[in-house]
């Protein structure tokens, strides 16, 4: 076990929103360390909502984040030779973690060519409560309200 807790590192805000969420959530995305291209499909996504929707992009964008957040999960926990799925709240920071990688991996998973495409399409659908990735919530939250009755076994 480790001595100490390793130091949160600052995360800088992104060049055009200046948003520190918009940064991590562009680091979810980026693949071997190619931030630009992460960067540009975002913006470009985030664009494309806003001449499809006729709304504000970044407001879209932080509403389907809220709405993919889950508020509670399973976690499994052993107790006398048996393993009980047990109901915890998500802590806040692991919330928009989940909320993030969700959203990306949907969007990923989607039928569409372009990557923007497929982002901007699972940030619509998300905005409008629907799509896999809120669909991915309400599965964990059914798990949890399913095992409500081993909420006593939380650590």
């Amino acid at each position: 076990m480790r001595k100490s807790k390793p130091k949160k590192r600052i995360i800088l805000p992104d060049p055009k929103f200046n948003d520190v969420v918009v940064t991590k959530f562009v680091n979810n995305m980026m693949y071997e360390g190619k931030k630009s291209t992460a960067y540009s499909i975002f913006y470009d996504a985030i664009e494309q909502v806003e001449k499809k929707t006729s709304e504000n992009g970044l407001e879209t964008w932080r509403k389907a984040l809220s709405n993919v957040m889950p508020a509670v999960e399973v976690k499994s926990r052993r107790v006398g030779g048996a393993n009980f799925q047990v109901p915890t709240e998500v802590r806040p920071e692991r919330k928009s973690a989940l909320g993030m990688k969700w959203l990306i991996g949907y969007a990923r998973k989607r039928g569409e060519k372009a990557m923007v495409d497929r982002l901007a399409g699972e940030i619509i659908a998300a905005s409008k409560n629907e799509g896999a990735a809120i669909k991915k919530k309400e599965d964990t939250h059914k798990m949890a309200e399913a095992n409500k009755a081993f909420s006593h076994f939380r650590f």
